[in-house]
């Protein structure tokens, strides 16, 4: 069952050590709306007083609305695809380790093919697909580290690297902080053993994201900053390292603009903007799926969501303006832009905007769109406004708002 609004709100409040009065006073609204949330005697609210409500708190709004379920929950105990992941990234204490599957064909490329392979669904939020495949596929690579010549092995502990790095990302969009921070601990370990030297650089920005996601953001700004300038340092001018570096510039620039500091957050993003110039030039990856996602599609998208979490509609519309996505550009990056193009039309009343936007959005992901709270409450906020542009009822159907 989906967490209220009024709980997350309450625990937000405390976390930020608040009182309901001194919450009401920074975000500018009444301790009446704090209260009837808070008692649950209002069930939802609109879109400008949760804004209000984040701005007051010191967070971004998906803290208070949540994120979209990576697979669907029907109650507290975890269940058998997620134990499962648990024992591949945690193995039992006193237990043989599982057989992995066919040796006799298993080796480092058919195990990095894999790897793509499961990257990419993860991409497309196909979270239950992955959820089933992800075990095998971290055991057969801890087979990997323990077998061959000492080249094999590293090799292998890249692989495992990858792989636990992927648990960990997945463990966080299914809300599992404590199996995220195991897994990632764990690829990190891997990764400063094995023979690729970006990959601990890439595993730190996935530990900066689990940082952010837990308000750490100072935690998160200089474990990114760190390994940016180490990337800097240490590796060549390769296509591979120029996008670890600017996935790691990204975050570091996302963090400074959760902490309030907008200007530094937009300077870094230019600065990652212009680097993405030099990718033009440098042979691309080997395997562009193992490595960061960053592109001037993604540093656009990135720099899209920051303004519109900023109450900077306007700018965030004016850079989405004629973008164009590359073709290697994620699923789940497309979505998250069509998303914040709907909130940015919908903060500045442009109902038929946001319809436009968030229609393409159904078109592209129907079931994250129905999941999301956000886009759940941009299509409420419109459906209970006095104008309903075209397309609008639509989208209310499909979200089971019209009965």
């Amino acid at each position: 069952m989906a967490e209220h609004l009024g709980d997350r709100l309450a625990c937000l409040r405390r976390l930020a050590d608040l009182t309901q009065e001194s919450l009401a006073e920074l975000s500018g609204l009444s301790v009446d709306v704090i209260k009837k949330l808070e008692q649950k005697r209002k069930h939802s609210a609109r879109l400008p007083t949760l804004h209000a409500l984040a701005k007051g708190l010191g967070v971004e709004l998906t803290a208070l609305l949540g994120d979209p379920p990576g697979v669907p929950s029907t109650g507290d105990v975890d269940s058998p695809r997620l134990v499962a992941l648990r024992r591949a990234v945690m193995p039992p204490l006193f237990a043989a380790p599982p057989e992995p599957g066919d040796t006799e064909r298993l080796t480092v490329p058919l195990m990095r093919r894999e790897l793509a392979a499961a990257w990419t669904l993860y991409h497309d939020a196909d979270f239950g697909r992955l959820m089933a495949a992800l075990p095998g596929i971290v055991d057969d690579a801890r087979f990997l580290t323990s077998v061959g010549t000492p080249e094999d092995r590293a090799a292998g502990q890249a692989a495992l690297g990858k792989a636990l790095q992927l648990a960990g990302h997945l463990a966080i969009r299914l809300g599992k902080v404590d199996l995220a921070l195991s897994a990632l601990e764990r690829a990190m370990n891997a990764a400063e053993q094995s023979s690729d030297p970006l990959l601990p650089s890439m595993i730190a920005n996935s530990v900066a994201w689990n940082y952010q996601r837990q308000n750490r953001l100072d935690d998160a700004t200089n474990l990114a900053v760190h390994a940016a300038d180490k990337v800097e340092r240490e590796q060549r001018d390769t296509a591979e390292s120029v996008r670890v570096w600017g996935g790691l510039v990204m975050s570091a620039a996302t963090s400074a603009a959760r902490s309030g500091d907008y200007d530094t957050a937009s300077e870094m993003m230019s600065t990652a903007e212009s680097a993405t110039r030099r990718l033009a030039k440098l042979p691309p990856p080997v395997d562009g799926k193992l490595v960061s996602v960053f592109s001037r599609s993604s540093v656009r998208i990135e720099r899209v969501r920051l303004a519109v979490q900023h109450a900077r509609p306007d700018e965030a519309l004016h850079l989405a303006e004629g973008m164009r996505l590359s073709s290697d550009t994620p699923v789940s990056w497309r979505t998250w832009l069509l998303l914040d193009v709907a909130r940015a039309h919908a903060d500045l009343g442009d109902a038929e905007g946001a319809v436009r936007a968030l229609t393409k959005l159904r078109e592209i992901a129907p079931a994250w769109i129905r999941h999301h709270t956000l886009a759940v409450t941009i299509v409420g906020d419109l459906w209970a406004g006095p104008a309903r542009p075209p397309g609008l009822r639509k989208l209310a159907e499909f979200l089971g708002m019209t009965s």
